[in-house]
């Protein structure tokens, strides 16, 4: 039996696309690129430095509305290894350990903090937040290898970030 013209042209044809084996190693050299080019992407520190400003800004007006509403001072203090969050009581101050307000670590190396009221020129240990809506106008500064940023109350409640 003779095959006829056409079976004889499609067996003669050389195939066309790639192997199976061919796919997997352009695949894995593909995953091997995207796994270097993600791991030399670094975030930006001013960036960072900035948004742990803008986060401390809004713990800033959160720590304020919540003295007023539990009726006690609380108070915010720092160190070069992270903050927590004092309420006053009676006599003394205790740290507050609700989720909110709990002791936390720096997101970014800090080098130092100041804290400075308006018309005062040391240098405060702790930002107070009163029961009262009006507060002393504040200058929370946070010295990074990268830069500086600050913090700026005004004493109505509300921090920008600078």
């Amino acid at each position: 039996m003779r095959s006829s013209p056409v079976m004889r042209k499609a067996a003669a044809a050389p195939q066309a696309g790639f192997t199976l084996l061919e796919m997997l190693v352009v695949l894995v050299i593909a995953g091997i690129i995207a796994g270097v080019a993600s791991l030399t992407l670094t975030r930006n520190p001013r960036t960072d430095l900035r948004e742990e400003g803008q986060r401390l800004a809004l713990l800033f007006e959160s720590a304020n509305d919540e003295a007023q509403v539990r009726g006690h001072p609380l108070a915010w203090q720092a160190n070069l290894q992270g903050y927590q969050f004092l309420e006053r009581n009676a006599d003394s101050w205790r740290t507050v350990r609700d989720d909110l307000f709990a002791p936390r670590h720096w997101s970014t190396p800090i080098n130092g903090v100041a804290i400075h009221y308006a018309n005062s020129e040391h240098s405060a240990s702790q930002l107070e937040f009163g029961v009262e809506s009006i507060n002393l106008p504040a200058v929370v500064t946070l010295y990074s290898p990268v830069g500086q940023i600050e913090i700026v109350g005004t004493g109505n409640g509300r921090f920008t970030v600078h």
